[in-house]
């Protein structure tokens, strides 16, 4: 609940692009594959942005397994990503 609050109010707040590192983290439940969900669909308008980037090896086979990897825009890194925008 607290990653959809913060990303919730980020948005909110008018911040429209949106780029979640997953440096460090292992594994991502149900509960967070619906977090990235609703944020893809709130943020889906043509100057929006919402990508993902350090995924493990784990964390990428379970977005994979999802289907999700075809939903998101996923980088290797922070600057990979940003320097796309």
């Amino acid at each position: 609940p607290e990653l959809e609050q913060t990303i919730n109010k980020e948005i909110e707040q008018g911040h429209r692009k949106v780029l979640l590192n997953f440096a460090g983290v292992a594994y991502i439940s149900s509960g967070g594959l619906r977090v990235l969900l609703a944020t893809a669909k709130k943020l889906k308008s043509p100057d929006d942005k919402f990508a993902l980037c350090g995924l493990s090896p784990e964390v990428y086979k379970i977005l994979k397994l999802a289907g999700f990897t075809s939903i998101f825009s996923i980088y290797p890194s922070e600057g990979e990503a940003l320097a796309g925008w």
